[in-house]
C-alpha cells in the first residue's frame, strides 16, 4: 500500500486534504463538516518524549505501589491496581474486570511503549520500523484509554469502604491520579505531525538508495 504523508482525510466525511504546517494554537477544519483535521502541537519533540518517559515512571508507579490500605481488627490488608483487577476477576463480575484490566492497565501500557518507540526514533529525525503501522494502533487505541474511569472507581470503592474499614490512600491512587492527566497530554496530540518531523531524513534515505 502506498503512503501519501503530504495528504490527510477528514474522519468523518472522507474529504482529502493536503497537510499545511501550523503554528501554536492554530486549527485546520474540514472546509465541508467543519470537523477538527489537524492541530498544532505545542510539544517539541524533546519535550514530547520526556513527558512520555515521564509517563511511563508514573505508569510504573501506579502499577507496583498499593492503592489503598485496609485496616480492620489490627490486620491491615493493601492492594494494587493489579490485585484489584484479579480480585474482581475471581467472582461473578469477570466480564468487567477484564474491561477494566484492559482500559485502566493494558491500553495506557501499550500507548506508553508505542509512543516511546516512534519518538525515540522522531527524535534523531528517522522513522521508526513500522512507522505507520503504529500510529495506526494509537489512533485506534485512544479512544480506549479510560484511566479516568479507573480513579473514579477507586474513588467511589473507597467512599464505600470507610464506613465499614479504615482505608488510607496508597501511593498508587495519587499516581493514577497523575496518570490521567499524563496520559491525556501525551497520547491526545496531533500523531500526524510526526510524519512531517521525520519526512526530510526519509527523503534522503530515498536519494542515497537512487
Amino acid at each position: 500500500m502506498k503512503i501519501y504523508p503530504h495528504l490527510m482525510t477528514c474522519e468523518h466525511c472522507d474529504s482529502v486534504y493536503q497537510r499545511c504546517g501550523l503554528v501554536a494554537g492554530q486549527v485546520a477544519h474540514c472546509n465541508r463538516c467543519e470537523a477538527v483535521l489537524q492541530r498544532a502541537n505545542p510539544l517539541n519533540i524533546d519535550r514530547w518524549l520526556a513527558l512520555t518517559i515521564t509517563t511511563a515512571v508514573v505508569f510504573l508507579i501506579a502499577n507496583v505501589c498499593p492503592v489503598v490500605r485496609i485496616s480492620l481488627n489490627g490486620m491491615h490488608r493493601e492492594a494494587t491496581l493489579w490485585e484489584f483487577s484479579w480480585a474482581l476477576a475471581q467472582g461473578t463480575v469477570a466480564p468487567i474486570a477484564i474491561v477494566a484490566a484492559l482500559v485502566i492497565i493494558l491500553v495506557p501500557l501499550a500507548q506508553i511503549v508505542l509512543l516511546t518507540w516512534v519518538l525515540a526514533y522522531a527524535r534523531v529525525g528517522h522513522r521508526a520500523p513500522g512507522f505507520a503501522s503504529v500510529l495506526r494502533i494509537l489512533a485506534l487505541l485512544r479512544p480506549w484509554s479510560m484511566v479516568e474511569v479507573g480513579v473514579l472507581g477507586i474513588l467511589v470503592a473507597v467512599i464505600k469502604l470507610i464506613s465499614l474499614v479504615e482505608v488510607a490512600p496508597g501511593a498508587g491512587i495519587w499516581a493514577t491520579a497523575i496518570l490521567m492527566v499524563l496520559i491525556t497530554v501525551t497520547t491526545n496530540r496531533d500523531l500526524s505531525s510526526l510524519w512531517e518531523l521525520t519526512e526530510s531524513d526519509s527523503a534522503l534515505r530515498r536519494g542515497y538508495a537512487t
